[in-house]
């Protein structure tokens, strides 16, 4: 493992991390031929990735990832850029590969307990969406119902954003989860839509992306749940950039509802939105919204939180078991 050889010690936190990945990206993108070489062996795979992702591992980065999201679960501390960079060198050496092959790698990497193994192999999906599309959605799925933390959720998001482009059926999915009993799931809603735009900027920057965001965003806005609010007003952001005509009208909506109700957990995203539309509407939207706070007392006031009371929770599937790939 390459060390960096300086002088004086970086000067800030963020010089210290530039540091640190400039100090060891050889290593990160050395690891990704190695792993080539054991695409059809999964046991042998996971291992090389293990090992690889100790020896990249920064003790204040893994303290920093369990600061900002409580109940991550086991990581090694590896940065993102490093990630990326892994990434990078496995997918140039296994760019004429079988599709298929990831399809099982992924599979045996949701068997680790690290964080890092995990996102690995949402990128390994990423690849297999246009080959595998149902077994791979089938692992897509199961990493959102098992999810805990923010940070697994929007890392999902991009594959998850990718594969209800290629298939216009997976919005009726994505409206499934608006009604989960998992905070986590319901985040995913509002990252994905946040994402879209991004995974693909012709397919996912159309007037109908626009239309069915909106909708499912306003199934979703009242949400209690502080992570869910923030994917919310994350995704009115983006869809404030795909049409933005449409995003204030719905936007504006939304105010009136708040500001009839005093509806505090509406009015946060509102006011978390507004940074994308025109000004002189968000002062206007904002004034009307002035003096209304959320409060953790108070309960969801969203239209799925209203028809999961009067119909019941969708069935959990966490903890049935898996059915298989094949």
């Amino acid at each position: 493992m390459t060390n960096a050889s300086t002088t004086s010690a970086p000067s800030s936190t963020t010089e210290r991390a530039n540091a640190f990945v400039a100090a060891h990206l050889d290593d990160a993108r050395a690891l990704g031929p190695r792993l080539a070489g054991a695409i059809q062996d999964p046991e042998a795979f996971t291992r090389l990735l293990q090992d690889g992702l100790r020896g990249l591992a920064d003790a204040d980065y893994r303290a920093g990832q369990h600061f900002v999201a409580p109940g991550l679960g086991p990581t090694h501390g590896v940065r993102s850029p490093l990630l990326a960079a892994i990434g990078r060198a496995f997918e140039h050496e296994t760019r004429d590969d079988r599709p298929t092959a990831l399809l099982y790698l992924a599979d045996r990497l949701y068997r680790e307990p690290e964080r890092e193994v995990l996102w690995f192999a949402f990128g390994l999906l990423e690849r297999t969406l246009a080959t595998e599309p149902e077994r791979t959605w089938q692992l897509l799925r199961r990493a959102g119902r098992e999810a805990t933390e923010w940070i697994t959720i929007d890392t999902l998001a991009r594959p998850y954003a990718l594969g209800v482009l290629a298939e216009s059926y997976r919005w009726a999915e994505l409206e499934q989860l608006v009604y989960s009993p998992s905070r986590w799931e319901r985040r995913l809603v509002g990252s994905t839509i946040a994402t879209i735009p991004h995974a693909d900027r012709r397919a996912g920057r159309t007037p109908e992306v626009a239309a069915r965001s909106l909708a499912l965003l306003g199934l979703l806005i009242g949400d209690s749940e502080a992570d869910v609010q923030k994917a919310l007003s994350w995704a009115y952001r983006a869809m404030a950039a795909v049409d933005g005509p449409a995003t204030t009208a719905a936007l504006t909506v939304e105010t009136d509802t708040a500001a009839q109700t005093v509806d505090g957990h509406r009015a946060w995203v509102i006011r978390d939105s507004l940074s994308k539309i025109e000004p002189a509407t968000a002062a206007s939207l904002r004034t009307r919204l002035d003096g209304i706070r959320r409060s953790r007392a108070t309960a969801s006031t969203s239209v799925a939180a209203e028809l999961v009371d009067r119909f019941g929770d969708l069935p959990d599937p966490a903890g049935r078991p898996e059915p298989p790939l094949d």
